[in-house]
């Protein structure tokens, strides 16, 4: 099920632009709702005695995280400054996955519909609520000051008047501030007591601040953005009801009378997108398909584009997607590969060359290299 949230506002946004509307030339197959079709792998121009191989390799190479994961995010932060639990959390299954050719499931293993954390793949999904902002017209420059569409006092101030949609999106903001009980020095994980640098001059992957952009989106849309993404990706891509989206026990704001919780970006403190591994592989596949699904242009090619172009600072870094800029993520991918990445070895795989999507939860990260070598091995036909 959706989180529920503590309140909901029922100011419209309309429709989709006409830009964004259907086309009868989508010939593609796109899994219906509560339904995915199955192929051989060699009907799908590959091999299927690699693909098992690979599929058996990563059965054998189960993330060592606890399944309470609770227990496992406490040993996470316990050496943070601000090491607090705002969060839900839950148990997780096994290792399971899925990889996706041309549309069709061609492999699939363990618990493919357990809803599990997903920890920081949230930020590829916070940044789809962006995307589908900007294609509304409600951010309508992403270069412009924050401080223009968010007048909350978190952009207030010589620095943080300065940054922007673009730099919150691709984590060079510096933002400064406390949010959710959580100073920014909560996860500067580039020297807890370093100077701040100018906004747009200095990449860190920081929670604190990815939350900071889930309020400004929240202001933004005044909608929950667990409902945003609901009406407008999860629905329409056919994703089951039993995807959540949660905040923190704190992450409550009012906006126009109405509470409202904020989403975190991950799971470092709790929270974050709670999904099954096939809804992951439809959210996966929208990207592949370069936001189009079943005739309908959910997301904007511009967007996909804006999303994954790297970041000068971090070229394997885009919008809160992870990018393979010459292969230096993962050296056995394909370049054009983009990943949603979060901590567990939970991963969304990308790889337009190949129209192939792979949903990997729970794995041994210093193999996951290796894995995506052996599925890109297995493949005969472009």
């Amino acid at each position: 099920m959706l989180l529920a949230s503590c309140s909901v506002a029922t100011r419209s946004t309309g429709g989709l632009p006409a830009a964004l509307g259907r086309d009868s030339r989508d010939t593609l197959y796109y899994p219906p709702p509560g339904d995915w079709a199955k192929r051989r792998a060699a009907d799908m121009g590959m091999d299927s005695a690699k693909l098992a191989a690979a599929v058996a390799f990563h059965m054998a190479n189960e993330s060592q995280y606890r399944r309470d994961l609770g227990e496992q995010v406490r040993i996470n932060t316990v050496r943070e400054p601000y090491p607090e639990i705002l969060g839900p959390t839950k148990e997780r299954t096994a290792a399971n996955g899925i990889i996706i050719r041309r549309g069709y499931i061609v492999a699939e293993w363990g618990d493919t519909r357990q809803v599990d954390m997903t920890f920081s793949v949230s930020k590829s999904y916070l940044a789809t609520t962006a995307g589908l902002a900007v294609d509304r017209g409600l951010i309508p420059d992403l270069s412009a000051p924050v401080r223009q569409l968010v007048d909350d006092g978190g952009f207030d101030g010589e620095h943080n008047s300065r940054i922007t949609w673009h730099q919150l999106l691709n984590q060079t903001s510096e933002w400064e501030g406390v949010l959710w009980d959580k100073p920014d020095i909560a996860d500067r994980r580039r020297g807890y007591d370093r100077k701040l640098n100018a906004p747009g001059t200095f990449w860190e992957y920081n929670d604190v601040r990815v939350n900071r952009t889930a309020l400004a989106l929240l202001r933004v849309w005044q909608r929950p953005l667990p409902q945003v993404l609901k009406e407008f990706v999860m629905d329409p891509i056919g994703a089951s009801e039993t995807w959540e989206w949660h905040g923190y026990r704190n992450s409550v704001v009012e906006i126009g009378s109405r509470r409202m919780a904020s989403v975190s970006g991950g799971g470092h403190w709790g929270g974050g997108v709670w999904a099954s591994t096939r809804d992951h592989a439809r959210f996966g596949l929208l990207h592949e398909r370069r936001g189009r699904w079943a005739g309908r242009q959910l997301l904007s090619e511009r967007w996909i584009d804006m999303a994954t172009t790297p970041t000068d600072l971090r070229p394997v870094y885009g919008y809160m997607w992870w990018l393979n800029t010459d292969r230096a993520q993962y050296s056995r991918a394909p370049s054009s590969s983009f990943f949603a990445l979060g901590a567990g070895g939970n991963v969304i795989w990308i790889d337009p060359d190949h129209d192939l999507v792979a949903v990997i939860r729970w794995t041994d990260t210093s193999k996951i290299d290796e894995f995506m070598g052996m599925v890109v091995e297995s493949i005969r036909v472009p």
